[in-house]
């Protein structure tokens, strides 16, 4: 399996995946249509023989000449700014865009790995979630364009394993955090880290005590490679993240000690169907690929908070 086509491969995880695929020796096929990408993340591979970019829109019909062992679909706006910002387009590239890559990797007889989120399980009544629970997502809300679009193409996903054999496996990928992240993306490492870095308050919605659990970068790229690659799991979902759970408010104190910031903190209402928990069980993943996160959130931040300096200057 050598020839890989990665959709998102401008953003934040795709380009990541796209270093480790050429990493292992695949040649690596990147699109892109730079709605939340950005160019510069993956500058440094133009030039390489091993690589090259469609500057294109997956919810059109795409096309790649070549033969194709492997199709990972990570576009998608992924940030409650970015989803908020363009509804629509989140909902066609988790629909019409996993239609065309999924019957792309059908056509191309390729293994088809899709990038799905915790959002799934929504303000989630089980906790850890595990792979087995079912959610509890509000359909018209206003986080529903990423989740129900994400729902939906787990749907499609499992339709074309079980109607046409289709190697397909599923990743519910949670909080994960590294450089190459927009300042301006909305999540909150980088909301935290920018207004720190600012000397601003941290602006922490409800009264903190929501939890949320962070995986580096590195991490998540390594566990999206096993199960990209491993064979014999056709068909499976796995929770990938670090288990490792904070309030946010203690997550807010870990940011402003790390940069050194003179911050404090200012509250703002909790919005509408922000989740109360997000932890995963990956028992699963450890269970059948040897999986778990490895970098500790001390080094993760540092080597995050460097880059953010970066972006900052």
């Amino acid at each position: 399996m050598k020839k890989v086509v990665i959709t998102g491969a401008a953003g934040f995880l795709g380009s990541h995946l796209c270093d480790r695929f050429l990493k292992e020796g695949f040649q690596v096929t990147g699109i892109d249509n730079f709605l939340t990408g950005n160019p510069d993340n993956i500058a440094h591979l133009f030039g390489n023989p091993d690589f090259k970019f469609l500057h294109a829109n997956v919810t059109n019909y795409i096309y790649v000449a070549d033969d194709v062992d492997l199709v990972l679909h990570f576009a998608c706006p992924a940030s409650p700014v970015d989803y908020t910002n363009f509804p629509i387009q989140t909902l066609k590239v988790d629909s019409l865009g996993t239609l065309n890559t999924i019957g792309f990797a059908k056509l191309k007889k390729a293994r088809y790995v899709f990038a799905s989120t915790s959002e799934i399980y929504g303000d989630p009544l089980v906790h850890p979630q595990t792979e087995t629970y079912w959610g509890n997502v509000n359909s018209i809300g206003p986080r529903s364009v990423y989740d129900e679009a994400k729902r939906f193409s787990e749907s499609m996903t499992m339709a074309y394993h079980n109607a046409h054999g289709v190697d397909v496996r599923i990743v519910r990928i949670f909080n994960t955090y590294g450089p190459r992240m927009r300042l301006n993306d909305g999540r909150v490492v980088p909301n935290f880290a920018m207004q720190a870095l600012k000397n601003e308050p941290l602006t922490i919605f409800g009264d903190g005590s929501q939890t949320r659990s962070f995986c580096y970068v590195d991490d998540l790229v390594e566990g999206i490679f096993r199960v990209s690659t491993k064979e014999g799991i056709s068909g499976e979902v796995f929770n990938l993240g670090n288990p490792d759970e904070y309030k946010i408010i203690d997550f807010a104190k870990i940011i402003i000690k790390a940069t050194g910031s003179s911050s404090d903190i200012a509250f703002q209402p909790l919005p509408q169907d922000d989740p109360k928990q997000r932890c995963p069980d990956i028992t699963k993943v450890k269970t059948t690929l040897g999986w778990q996160p490895k970098v500790s959130l001390k080094d993760g931040l540092s080597k995050t908070i460097e880059f953010f300096k970066t972006l900052a200057k």
